[in-house]
């Protein structure tokens, strides 16, 4: 399969240097450092569940000249949807997949306003993934390397069992989700509540859940976003909560979401894409988010990198 990666971080390296390994051909849209030392030295991949190992790859900053594809494997940081999706155009063909498995729960159609709406899927990557260093992906967790794919009719398609066959023979795990709406909710409200306190308190997920106030903060993050999805008539489950709760105490205690990963480089977050869009469908709703509105407006200043201080 001709495959291009939109976005060469810990989900879209990783990912794409599983498909590489397989024999697919496979592309990385990627810039600066990390682009470099892809187009010099190849990836390097470092995962206790895949191995270690570094191949050759294809890298460029722009597309433009490639062949059309058969899937974008869509990777992107939030606040650079739109213009990824403008990067991409020229390898889109009318029969090309474009796969988002970014964060947050509007994606799609947001990448629909630049591409045709039909090529456009969404799914869900479970993974805590990350740049190492320029060319290396340090792969954090053993065994945790999914990806969720369905419609969005809940309806199977070829398409489906396509990627699912190309992700399964990868060594990636491929599921197939009949509902994937509810699947990027239950992702999205539990990445709400991981990121947003975890870049409040500037302390990983062990530390959190060791303490009663700022477990119980995390709790309310998470029943806030369980609301919101309540009440635009997404069925998730009433458990949802309490199992993200177990979920993140079977981590390894010093594990850090890539928000506040990014908080700590003084590099753009995710907050507009997460906290931020639980406020304004909250208000939208008329559902209440204290504890997402404290994230939001405590982050906010650190939402483009570190603010200049007088």
């Amino acid at each position: 399969m001709r495959i291009a990666i939109m976005g060469a971080g810990g989900t879209g390296g990783f990912f794409g240097g599983l498909l590489a390994r397989a024999g697919n051909d496979v592309t990385f849209v990627a810039r600066g450092a990390h682009l470099n030392a892809m187009q010099t030295s190849g990836l390097t991949i470092k995962s206790r569940s895949a191995g270690d190992f570094t191949i050759p790859v294809q890298a460029t900053s722009n597309p433009t000249g490639m062949e059309p594809v058969d899937l974008v494997l869509f990777c992107v940081k939030t606040y650079d949807t739109e213009t990824a999706a403008q990067v991409i155009r020229p390898i889109v063909a009318p029969d090309t997949v474009v796969f988002s498995v970014q964060n947050g729960i509007d994606n799609g159609e947001r990448i629909s306003r630049t591409l045709n709406a039909g090529q456009v899927m969404c799914g869900v990557a479970n993974i805590f993934a990350g740049v190492e260093a320029p060319g290396v992906i340090a792969h954090r967790s053993t065994g945790l390397a999914r990806i969720m794919v369905g419609e969005w009719d809940r309806k199977t398609s070829p398409r489906v069992e396509r990627l699912l066959q190309t992700f399964q023979k990868a060594g990636i795990e491929g599921v197939h989700s009949p509902d994937i709406q509810l699947a990027l909710w239950e992702k999205f409200l539990g990445i709400c509540g991981n990121s947003g306190v975890s870049s409040l308190t500037r302390l990983p997920i062990g530390p959190i859940l060791a303490c009663p106030e700022t477990k119980s903060l995390f709790r309310q993050t998470l029943q806030e976003v369980y609301a919101v999805a309540r009440a635009k008539k997404v069925g998730v489950p009433e458990d949802a909560v309490e199992r993200w709760i177990g979920f993140c105490a079977n981590l390894p205690p010093g594990v850090r979401p890539s928000m506040a990963n990014d908080l700590a480089a003084g590099r753009r977050m995710e907050l507009e894409s997460l906290n931020g869009t639980v406020v304004r469908m909250g208000r939208e709703q008329e559902v209440a988010t204290p504890c997402n509105f404290a994230i939001y407006a405590a982050l906010k200043p650190f939402v483009n990198g570190a603010p200049q201080l007088p």
